[in-house]
């Protein structure tokens, strides 16, 4: 059984405020998208990964990160399209047909483990739909349009989900073609499957797991790598 990865790396970092696209930004001297190809490059059952760009981002992404690294696993670059969901879709297109499971992670979470990457694997044969994600640590208040809190949920039930989303390809793909099929867009894989009666099981990860989207991400994110140095 085949296991791909999809790694959405699209987007163009307007709450970074820079130039650059954030997955090209660099952390200590190397691309923030070509550690997140490595945390997947490096764990055993992945078998092929995905990468989905901007259009004008392939020839670069091959060159400076694929070629330059030499990942023997990045079976294509593709495009993608307005939304992150036509992105992933473009994405999941290309994998091989006789892919059993697919992992759906963001371009720029750069620190995810091999361990949480095998982990979510094993969980997807017996849950089919798997998301990885940390318990929130903060009390999480409910507000009214003025700022006026409703509600304070139990913190005890509350996950933040992370990615990657791990799924059986045959029930992703079907719950995207549905999806497109009424013009339905979900904020991340797992609530399109969700809208299809799929059930979701939560794995837990890592609190570095981070999505790095504004500029104080990259100093935290600078920090775990100096921490992961000092460790080997």
């Amino acid at each position: 059984m085949k296991n791909g990865a999809v790694i959405v790396a699209g987007g163009k970092g307007r709450r970074m405020g820079s130039s650059v696209a954030k997955q090209y930004l660099g952390l200590c001297g190397k691309m923030i998208l070509a550690y997140t190809i490595e945390c997947f490059e490096k764990t055993e059952c992945i078998d092929e990964i995905v990468i989905v760009t901007g259009k004008e981002e392939i020839d670069f992404c091959k060159r400076e990160i694929c070629d330059k690294y030499g990942y023997k696993k990045v079976k294509c670059v593709t495009y993608g399209g307005k939304e992150r969901q036509d992105s992933v879709y473009n994405g999941l297109k290309c994998l091989d047909k006789d892919t059993d499971t697919v992992l759906i992670h963001d371009g720029v979470r750069p620190f995810v483990k091999s361990e949480d990457i095998e982990k979510t694997i094993r969980s997807v044969s017996e849950w089919e739909c798997c998301v990885l994600g940390v318990k929130v640590k903060d009390t999480i208040k409910i507000c009214d349009s003025n700022g006026i809190t409703i509600n304070t949920p139990d913190r005890s039930s509350l996950w933040i989900a992370q990615t990657p989303q791990a799924f059986k390809y045959d029930t992703i793909m079907s719950a995207y073609e549905s999806a497109f099929g009424e013009g339905f867009y979900g904020t991340d894989d797992a609530m399109i499957a969700e809208r299809y009666g799929r059930k979701i099981k939560m794995v837990e990860g890592s609190y570095e797991n981070i999505k790095i989207t504004t500029p104080e991400d990259i100093y935290i994110g600078e920090a775990i790598i100096r921490q992961r140095q000092e460790a080997m």
